[in-house]
């Protein structure tokens, strides 16, 4: 296997590079004085922890392979849940600080990676690791890349593109900090069941189309978006009902629920495009064309995002106009899909 070694190496490199840029970043963000320190601490304990994380996408993806989406999807519910808990445990009873809520998330993606681990090294299928037999097979590595590396790239300037964003959030200060961070956590953990749908969906189109299942296909493709889709709406109607609540779970100030609260009720009902979104890139990336929506993601979520928010905010400097550019983007991703996954022949080609 070349996933290890593969995935611990750019782990390594880029864990190196967060802590030590982790100030001149934050900065570049205009992050308010007054919470400099403390997410200074909060990202580099975060960084030297995110071994767990990609561990754990390593675990998954061997899971997901073989079509076992069930145990993937529990220890993920699992981990989401320690998160919380330990949040609440740390920050609202002991008073630890900011830096505790670091060292929750890395307890909580170290323990989902630990139960695949042990799940791995103990099943009696074909995909059981065995440590003493991982090495590098150099005639895997480029289809690997292939298939990878788009969807890496993808993430990572998607992820450029939220710094981008957050920055922005960080303008209005240390209150919009902390609804708007709040909120991420919420929909983060209620986008879960979204997400194991997707992951499923890639490792069903690829297993039926390497049978020549086209009309298989087509049917559980259908039936993955209607019930993501649906699934996804549900749950945007909880956080539009319920928001105020759970952000008052994690912060009780006025402001702070406020920000947090509102953002919720803007992009809540459009979740469903969010899921149809997931939901056809997963298709197209299991049909082998990864390039798709990784050309599609960088150009809704990162440059429209970016270049609307650099325009809008320079005439009017309104955080209205940060919680509208991810429903707006949503759903431009959503149209090129639809368009794209009806018009173009993805299945036979």
């Amino acid at each position: 296997m070349i996933y290890p070694y593969l995935f611990l190496y750019i782990r390594f490199f880029m864990t190196l590079i967060g802590i030590f840029f982790t100030p001149t970043l934050l900065r570049w963000m205009s992050t308010p004085e007054s919470v400099m320190d403390a997410s200074v601490t909060y990202f580099k304990i975060y960084f030297l922890g995110s071994f767990g994380s990609i561990m754990y996408n390593f675990f998954v993806g061997i899971l997901q392979a073989v079509g076992d989406s069930k145990h993937s999807l529990y220890y993920l519910i699992v981990s989401s849940v320690v998160n919380i808990v330990l949040d609440l445990f740390f920050i609202a009873i002991l008073k630890m600080g900011v830096g505790s809520a670091a060292m929750a998330t890395i307890i909580s993606q170290y323990i989902s990676a630990g139960l695949c681990l042990y799940l791995l090294l103990t099943t009696s299928g074909t995909h059981r690791i065995v440590l003493s037999e991982i090495k590098i097979h150099k005639e895997l590595l480029g289809e690997i890349l292939k298939y990878g590396l788009p969807s890496g790239f993808q993430n990572s300037i998607i992820g450029l593109a939220n710094v981008v964003v957050q920055s922005n959030i960080n303008s209005f200060g240390d209150m919009a900090m902390a609804g708007c961070g709040a909120y991420s956590k919420i929909e983060g953990f209620a986008f879960l069941p979204i997400t194991s749908f997707t992951m499923a969906l890639t490792t069903f189109v690829g297993q039926n189309l390497g049978a020549r299942q086209y009309d298989r296909v087509l049917k559980g493709a259908k039936f993955g978006m209607i019930c993501s889709m649906t699934l996804a709406e549900m749950i945007g109607v909880i956080i539009f009902v319920f928001g105020s609540q759970f952000i008052a779970a994690f912060d009780a100030t006025p402001e702070v629920i406020q920000f947090g609260t509102l953002r919720g009720q803007t992009s809540a009902f459009f979740f469903c495009l969010l899921a149809y979104s997931h939901c056809v890139s997963a298709i197209l990336r299991g049909a082998g064309k990864s390039m798709v929506p990784m050309i599609v993601m960088m150009v809704c979520w990162c440059f429209v995002r970016v270049a609307g928010l650099t325009i809008t905010n320079a005439l009017v400097h309104n955080i209205w106009c940060i919680y509208w550019i991810y429903p707006i983007t949503w759903s431009l991703s959503s149209i090129t899909f639809f368009i794209y996954y009806h018009r173009i022949d993805w299945l036979h080609a």
